[in-house]
């Protein structure tokens, strides 16, 4: 089977859709039934992103996967052809921009609001990486049940718990640095838990919004590589990840499948992903995510076990192989 896989996001981020990207490749590897044809837009600079968006996605994508021929066409992200002469299928991550456009900027509101309900009912298959996401398509965007597949992000190397742990008194947060994040609670509600001589450590590129994470005993480190980002979670106190929106949240998984105890928000995916492996908060309330850190701590060798456990559950060869099982749906 001849599959054109659209890998544009890996150019222009590390985080998210990439690294979902990434490990679907990952899984890819060693299938001889799959043709693969990687696609991507050339242009990388902010001001191309209109471009990227119309031209590229609308128009000059579907047309090379029909000259190319391929059976399906998979983006793997909410931009997507709105008509192609080949069969497409789309992984939707979340809808946050649709829940909470106010976390967005401009354009991608507009984009969103105006494109993604068609995007969708274009699509022959709507992957969903949770079952919070699902319903957020069958709330949302009216997509009907039968059209959307369940599959889950995973978790490979180089995370993993054996390995250097980075050493010191800190907890771990990481995310690319907008709104939605919720770092600014995180801060406080670490500046409230009273954890003496202990950092708040936040990793993350820089993204909109202007979020600063500033305060006492708090540093930003900037995008760290996947090798020292693992290196983080093993040696971090706890992790925590309480965006106050998410379709799934990857770095709950990578940090659990390092050994790290978990905080994690009990809205969106939180609760599918963390299960009981994780110490589960309202992230809008600094005193609950505050008493969460503590706990976390203290909870620290009963959590590590279960999440460590929980991770093995998530493999991207599995991914790989009911991602290929939606194609051949499409393509037959």
């Amino acid at each position: 089977m001849r599959v054109g896989l659209d890998v544009t996001p890996l150019a222009l981020t590390k985080a998210g859709v990439a690294r979902h990207i990434a490990g679907l490749l990952s899984g890819f590897e060693g299938k001889p039934d799959i043709d693969l044809r990687r696609y991507a837009f050339g242009g990388h600079n902010r001001a191309l992103v209109p471009v990227r968006d119309a031209g590229w996605y609308l128009a000059a994508l579907p047309a090379r996967a029909r000259r190319d021929r391929v059976d399906v066409l998979h983006c793997p992200s909410q931009r997507a052809p709105i008509r192609s002469r080949v069969p497409v299928v789309v992984t939707i991550h979340d809808l946050a921009v649709l829940r909470h456009p106010e976390t967005f900027n401009r354009w991608t509101r507009a984009y969103s609001s105006a494109l993604l309900p068609r995007v969708v009912r274009a699509a022959e298959r709507v992957i969903a990486v949770s079952e919070f996401t699902r319903r957020e398509l069958v709330e949302l965007l009216r997509v009907p049940d039968g059209k959307v597949r369940v599959i889950p992000n995973a978790v490979g190397p180089p995370f993993g718990p054996e390995g250097k742990a980075a050493e010191g008194d800190y907890i771990l947060a990481v995310g690319t640095l907008e709104p939605r994040k919720n770092l600014d609670r995180l801060v406080g509600a670490f500046e409230r838990a009273g954890l003496n001589g202990t950092r708040l450590l936040v990793t993350g590129a820089r993204g909109w919004g202007n979020v600063e994470p500033a305060g006492r005993s708090v540093q930003w480190l900037g995008f760290v590589p996947d090798e020292e980002l693992a290196r983080l979670y093993r040696g971090a106190r706890c992790v925590a990840y309480v965006s106050a929106y998410e379709g799934f949240g990857l770095p709950v998984l990578e940090a659990m499948a390092c050994g790290a105890p978990v905080v994690a928000a009990s809205t969106g995916a939180g609760p599918e992903v963390g299960g009981d492996a994780a110490v589960l908060v309202d992230p809008l309330d600094h005193e609950a995510i505050a008493a969460g850190l503590v706990e976390a701590i203290d909870r620290a060798d009963e959590l590590r076990e279960r999440g460590l456990a929980r991770a093995r559950d998530f493999d991207w060869k599995r991914v790989a192989e009911a991602t290929v099982e939606v194609y051949r749906e499409v393509a037959t």
